[in-house]
């Protein structure tokens, strides 16, 4: 996965706390991590873990990095 300014590479808590509407695109997925109490997963590999299609995986970076975009990062 190659999300942009490298947040794939970032602690999925600090991620959502810099960028909520991460967690609100993820939760589309069933991907739970609003509700993660620990927290210290890597995005990159919160998406991988979850057994989702390639074509899943795929929207999801795309719609992330679409995210980004919108808020100038």
């Amino acid at each position: 996965m190659n999300f942009s300014n490298g947040v794939g590479d970032r602690a999925i808590q600090d991620v959502m706390q810099t960028y909520p509407g991460i967690g609100e695109v993820l939760a589309r997925y069933d991907i739970g991590c609003i509700t993660c109490k620990v927290g210290i997963c890597l995005l990159k590999d919160v998406v991988s873990i979850h057994g989702l299609s390639k074509e899943d995986e795929a929207k999801i970076e795309l719609e992330i990095n679409e995210f980004l975009a919108t808020t100038g990062e």
